[in-house]
């Protein structure tokens, strides 16, 4: 195990490396951040007095050290467009990413996982038909259109739902939640469904497929023939070795949900970090984009992290390849 996981810490840190090498690229070749910070009448001295004070005068792999160096404390620089920390712009708009991303991910959990089961146990029925029939909408609609239909019909004809804004949150320190207030669970709700609903119709077809293929399996049968029933075989046996890889696919899509909420933070006008990274792409704020990214990347990284560890303690078999040297 101890191996396993320097290992994983190797490839990790790697990985986080050559996304700041990208990271830090935009620097370079997507405008000249003395230019945005100065404005197109300053003098040749301002120019060279702040390129001195940023330290772009210095050699390309000199500036990359000390980039690497600020990355790694969680400083990026201030924006571009507001003057403000980049690390004080990210951290107010993380915490209303992350409860989207895990209401979300929570939703498609609880919704996907029973209807992926059920689908799998009563395969033709009228309501599995309606469920994969469901779940290819889910897959195909794209979540820009999901989103208008739901504020369309929930939020303008209805009135049920607000259609943008996080609602009352609660400031505890650094940290806002709005999952503490009734009006913040009542912005949360379309949203969150919205992102959810790929997920879930993914989770869903994948437990329907793992299910039907470990219920053909021999140690099934023997299962039936010992004269367990039927719900002993389903959920007993059938269900947890079918989410031993569901589970790997849910931790990815977690990192998944955190990154590509821009496009449902952006139609809700939710105020996360995908509708910061997408005002920081309209004004060219590189060292917001290069924050965004970075952080995106750790969160997969750390997440991918986890699944793995999780993957080598759950299925017996990595243990025994890994202990007979294959």
């Amino acid at each position: 195990m101890f191996a396993f996981i320097v290992r994983r810490l190797a490839q990790a840190v790697l990985v986080m490396v050559t996304v700041a090498f990208i990271a830090f690229m935009l620097f370079q070749y997507v405008g000249d951040p003395v230019v945005f910070l100065l404005g197109q009448d300053a003098t040749p001295e301002q120019v060279r007095e702040l390129r001195a004070a940023l330290g772009l005068d210095q050699p390309f792999f000199v500036q990359f050290w000390h980039f690497l160096v600020n990355a790694a404390q969680g400083e990026f620089g201030l924006s571009l467009r507001q003057g403000a920390k980049v690390s004080r712009l990210i951290g107010e708009r993380f915490p209303a990413t992350l409860e989207l991303a895990l209401v979300a991910g929570v939703l498609a959990l609880v919704v996907g996982i029973p209807m992926g089961v059920y689908a799998a146990l009563r395969r033709g029925s009228f309501m599995s038909q309606v469920f994969m029939t469901v779940s290819l909408l889910g897959v195909s609609l794209p979540t820009f259109l999901i989103g208008i239909l739901l504020i369309l019909v929930f939020a303008v004809q209805l009135g049920w739902f607000p259609s943008f804004g996080r609602g009352d949150v609660v400031q505890m320190g650094w940290w806002s939640s709005g999952l503490l207030t009734a009006k913040g669970w009542h912005h949360i709700t379309m949203p969150a469904i919205t992102l959810a609903i790929f997920q879930l119709t993914l989770i869903m077809r994948l437990v329907r497929a793992e299910m039907l293929e470990v219920l053909r399996t021999d140690y099934i049968k023997f299962a039936r023939a010992r004269g367990l029933t039927n719900r002993a075989v389903h959920f007993g046996h059938a269900l947890k070795n079918t989410l031993v890889p569901v589970m790997t696919i849910t931790g990815l899509q977690l990192g998944g949900l955190i990154a590509f909420a821009i496009i449902t933070e952006t139609v809700f006008q939710w105020p996360g970090m995908g509708l910061l990274f997408i005002q920081a792409v309209t004004f060219a704020d590189i060292p917001v984009m290069a924050a965004y990214l970075c952080l995106i990347a750790l969160i997969f990284v750390v997440i991918n992290l986890i699944v793995d560890l999780l993957y080598f303690a759950v299925d017996p078999r990595l243990r025994v390849e890994k202990a007979g040297g294959h």
